[in-house]
């Protein structure tokens, strides 16, 4: 075992501060290697800070997100082309409709005006020479009317045969507009559900990808959020606006292409609804995007307090922080509340908006409309269709408009999760290259240079080598780079200079999982999932049979609780394993790394929770678990580590001492500072 550091001197008071804000173990972690982080956002951090700061908000780009959005269906080209053809077949019936019953209106005119007609008119006189006399009597507006109505025959009443030919005709196409309609909707949730289905696994697979500092940088109910709620609000946004908004477009066009057939003076008239509604949407949705965008931050917020406050609970309870919790959480409910209250008033100011501009619109037609029956240009049942038609492009519009409260919504949402897709990724898995045919445990440490912050040095130039089958204690100050030598090792942060090898190869040019596969790790922050204890301790093994899992528990004394408890190994651990001991869970992390049996070993304060009974036996099996492999063992408690064939003393990230315990005791040094700090006679031997 040798080691050198680039100095021993102490680092500057800045450096220090750096080094120990980086030591520090970050609350709210429960994975391997997340014992360190740079520092949080304002408001980010644990249970430090009661107050959830407000995330930095940045303007929705409301057309690049929706642009990105759109994006995603991509593969699903071919089914959206089929949900068009679906809709613009049941668009063409909707719209179609209103002419037929028009149709069925004249028809009923046409023979109630022949009944009326052949009760006045002279017997034998044809409609042409009724219209004359009309005239010539002074009655031109009624005599137009007449002249305007195809198929008048004095004394002929209404041609129920007619009439029921065409509403089998309009029923046939409201049926098959409504089949039509029903198949697109199951489609087009297929689509929305399949897209929501792959963002989710891109999600998923980028958290695999983010480096460690990522995740230590962002509060674990903000992200959670962001895979939760996010993604079901963007569900719920393209499920519900997707087909309304292809549905919507093609009526407006189908309606306008009937309307300028019935009458083009009118489809002018109605045109004017498109230019008043797009400037209404536009000034209220400018002044909601921003409360969207700060709806769903505050969302992310106030669930990171939650899930911060619940772990925690023991915690706050004990120091008495229940209140200050509270008013935190009202507070951030109130910024909540009135986020989302504003978003979806001002947002909601768009459909009364749309139905007044409508309401105007549909009182001029009516009043033209009129105008042109009285003057013989239109039938009554092309008014009658055209007056439904302006009330069918209007309400598409209505649509439209509305949706932009949830489009608005769902684009925040998908704004933040594009963020998370975005965030930067860890350096790529190097190609194929040198790889250690057997895995001996010689692992160097040569001139490595690491920083959380590029103001805040922590690790400069610090060589070491550990010999296989030796354990390597690292002992010093809280701040010291302790963990950090481990976090570099497993590679969960990348350095800024030098390089460790194991066996020779550099740790960089191998996988992460390769490299991992044969380190094993027990923490001072244990992490048990919610299932039985046989999985939990067989979590370690892939395939671990029953006998290598009792035969672990057994040597790391977790079977001697085990069969105590009513259902044994098939006990369940509840989701924050409250219903287990804290030395009792560390002694299921220690199974664990036992049944996975690696060539390496790192014990990060591995029996800080243990009784001290249960810690000395546990430490006999350790030392025999330890035969002929590289251990890495980071201690507080001196009498843990007193028989390490080295240990290092770290200071303000470099190694200021080595040897031996006996050694270093005599070197009446830093380590022997500690060492007596710790005990004022010598610590009795436990058989």
């Amino acid at each position: 075992m040798s080691a050198r550091t680039g100095s021993t001197e102490h680092a500057p008071a800045t450096a220090a501060e750096g080094a120990a804000a980086a030591e520090a173990p970050a609350a709210g972690t429960g994975r391997a290697g997340r014992q360190h982080a740079p520092a949080r956002r304002p408001g980010g951090g644990p249970m430090g800070h009661m107050g959830m700061g407000m995330p930095t908000a940045k303007p929705l780009d409301f057309k690049g997100s929706l642009r990105r959005l759109l994006g995603e269906l991509r593969p699903e080209r071919g089914r959206l082309t089929l949900v068009v053809l679906l809709t613009l077949g049941s668009v063409a019936g909707t719209v179609f409709g209103p002419k037929v019953l028009g149709w069925a209106t004249d028809v009923v005119f046409r023979g109630f005006l022949g009944i009326q007609l052949g009760r006045q008119a002279p017997a034998g006189a044809t409609t042409d020479q009724i219209v004359e006399g009309l005239r010539a009597q002074g009655q031109t507006e009624l005599a137009d009317v007449i002249s305007a109505t195809d198929g008048v025959v004095p004394g002929v009443g209404i041609d129920f045969d007619d009439l029921r030919r065409v509403l089998m005709i309009a029923l046939a196409l409201y049926l098959g507009a409504w089949l039509l309609g029903y198949l697109q909707g199951l489609v087009t949730t297929g689509i929305v559900q399949r897209t929501v289905f792959r963002l989710r696994e891109r999600v998923q697979a980028k958290l695999g990808r983010v480096p460690l500092s990522y995740i230590d940088s962002h509060p674990r109910g903000e992200l959670l959020s962001r895979v939760t709620n996010d993604i079901d609000n963007i569900a719920q946004t393209m499920q519900q606006t997707l087909s309304q908004l292809i549905s919507s477009v093609l009526t407006i066009l189908g309606v306008l292409a009937m309307m300028f057939w019935i009458s083009p003076l009118l489809a002018v008239i109605s045109l004017v609804v498109i230019p008043v509604s797009g400037v209404v949407t536009a000034m209220i949705a400018k002044r909601s995007q921003p409360q969207f965008t700060a709806q769903w931050q505050r969302t992310g917020t106030l669930n990171a307090h939650v899930e911060e406050m619940y772990t925690g609970h023991a915690l706050v309870k004990v120091f008495g922080r229940q209140k200050a919790a509270s008013d935190t959480f009202h507070t951030e409910n109130e910024a909540l509340y009135e986020a989302t209250f504003k978003a979806h008033f001002i947002s909601g100011l768009i459909h009364p908006a749309m139905m007044f501009i409508g309401i105007l619109n549909y009182v001029v037609i009516a009043v033209v409309g009129a105008l042109r029956v009285a003057s013989g240009s239109m039938t009554i049942g092309d008014v009658q269709a055209f007056i439904q038609y302006s009330r069918q492009f209007t309400q598409p519009i209505m649509q439209v408009a509305s949706m932009m409260n949830l489009l608005q919504s769902g684009l925040a949402s998908a704004e933040r999760v594009f963020e998370l897709l975005d965030a930067e990724e860890q350096s790529p898995e190097p190609a194929a290259g040198p790889r250690p045919d057997v895995v001996r445990g010689r692992v160097a440490f040569e001139n490595v240079a690491f920083s959380y912050s590029p103001d805040a040095p922590l690790i400069e130039d610090l060589s070491l080598v550990a010999e296989p089958g030796q354990t390597v204690a690292i002992v010093g100050p809280t701040g010291a780079g302790k963990t950090t030598l481990v976090n570099l090792l497993m590679r969960f942060y990348e350095l800024n200079g030098g390089r460790i090898t194991l066996d020779g190869v550099d740790v960089a040019q191998m996988d992460r999982e390769e490299l991992r596969q044969n380190i094993g790790m027990v923490l001072q922050d244990t992490w048990l999932f919610g299932g039985t204890i046989r999985d939990n301790v067989a979590y370690g093994k892939l395939g671990a049979t029953e006998d290598e899992v009792v035969e672990a528990a057994r040597i790391t004394h977790v079977d001697r609780f085990v069969r105590t408890l009513p259902d044994g190994y098939d006990t369940v651990i509840d989701e924050e394993a409250s219903n287990v001991s804290a030395g009792e869970k560390q002694l299921l992390t220690i199974a664990r790394a036992f049944l996975a049996d690696p060539p390496i070993l790192v014990l990060d304060e591995a029996t800080s929770s243990v009784d001290t009974r249960t810690e000395v036996l546990v430490q006999h099996a350790m030392a025999a678990l330890r035969q002929g492999r590289t251990s890495f063992v980071i201690a507080h408690r001196l009498s843990t580590i007193r028989d390490a064939d080295v240990i290092l003393v770290m200071e303000n990230g470099a190694i200021v001492e080595q040897g031996s315990h006996a050694e270093l005791i005599e070197a009446g040094g830093a380590y022997a500072r500690l060492y007596a700090s710790q005990f004022a006679a010598a610590a009795a031997e436990v058989d």
